[in-house]
């Protein structure tokens, strides 16, 4: 099945990177269509084949170390839930990984946090959804707001080995900043949360 690719797709081109487990076989087979569809150049990492018995590291792993690289743009990475490729995605440093399930996540996370690679769950998005979540995330660039450059840094810095101790963790100091300290919940619902967003008025 093809889908039309929407009006908001980027002029310029991307280099997509996509990586899925058994869960998320099929659904990556269709976005690698309609991406190649759609002219962007695509590297599939696998897996080539439907194995019930694969793991999601496998093949999630070398895509994020291709994201963080620059060997590709933007990456794709699908498990069954999503949850899965997040995890080991972000292991990577220099990986901003986001498991996506809604059109304002996948343009907010890139313009707000510079999201480089996002997560889908191939048993809970459809391939409608999947392609549309797809093209947003493609289409979004990163605002670079102070603000923004600001958090990314303290989060960049939890990447740095400096901030760990022989054995990988943290040292006091940094699980003692004041970034990492709870925050008191926005009494926001959601819709006045994004309509804030796009006033710029975000209050995170």
């Amino acid at each position: 099945m093809k889908i039309a690719p929407k009006a908001r797709l980027p002029k310029a081109l991307k280099h997509v990177g996509i990586a899925a487990d058994h869960g998320g076989f099929k659904l990556k087979a269709f976005l690698v269509e309609q991406l190649r569809a759609a002219g962007h150049t695509v590297t599939d990492f696998g897996d080539d084949q439907l194995k019930p018995a694969d793991d999601y590291p496998d093949f999630i792993i070398p895509l994020a170390r291709a994201v963080a690289a620059g060997t590709v743009d933007r990456g794709v990475g699908i498990c069954a839930s999503g949850i899965g490729a997040a995890i080991a995605a972000n292991k990577v440093a220099g990986v901003r990984a986001a498991l996506v399930a809604i059109d304002f996540s996948a343009q907010q996370g890139v313009e707000d946090d510079d999201v480089n690679m996002i997560c889908l769950g191939g048993c809970l998005v459809g391939q409608a959804l999947a392609w549309e979540l797809v093209q947003t995330f493609l289409a979004a660039h990163y605002a670079g707001a102070e603000r923004f450059r600001r958090r990314l840094a303290k989060v960049a810095r939890l990447e740095n080995s400096s901030n760990t101790t022989s054995n990988g963790a943290l040292r006091p100091e940094t699980v003692g900043d004041s970034y990492c300290a709870p925050r008191k919940p926005h009494l926001m619902t959601v819709q006045e949360a994004v309509a804030a967003w796009r006033n710029e008025g975000d209050p995170n």
